[in-house]
């Protein structure tokens, strides 16, 4: 399966908007949460699955293989790093990060039922 291309159908988006397109890429299981790991430095493959946690290496193979065709990760010495285009996106991501935190805390909590 290819990556979503700007000016192509994409999840979304008929016409493959670029920001669609973009979204479509970011939207898919640990798209996001791959490059966000990577922001802490380059790891190897066994390292960055420990990081996300729950990712399957299936899953992980395949988001890799993606952001390394969109041109965010690229292979290096210590495994995956991201590339400029990459810690690029990843600048953009942490605004997004700290209002996720000023979200939760206004969200409503469910008290623990006795």
């Amino acid at each position: 399966m290819a990556i979503p291309t700007p000016g192509q159908p994409v999840r979304g988006s008929r016409s493959g908007a670029p920001i669609m397109a973009l979204f479509d890429l970011l939207g898919r299981r640990w798209g996001m949460g791959i490059l966000w790991h990577l922001s802490q430095g380059p790891c190897s493959f066994r390292e960055l699955q420990q990081r996300c946690e729950t990712i399957s290496p299936t899953i992980l193979n395949r988001r890799l293989k993606e952001l390394r065709e969109a041109l965010f990760i690229e292979r290096c010495d210590k495994g995956y790093c991201l590339t400029p285009l990459g810690s690029d996106l990843q600048k953009l991501l942490v605004p997004l990060g700290a209002f996720s935190r000023t979200w939760a805390e206004v969200l409503p909590h469910e008290e623990a039922s006795s």
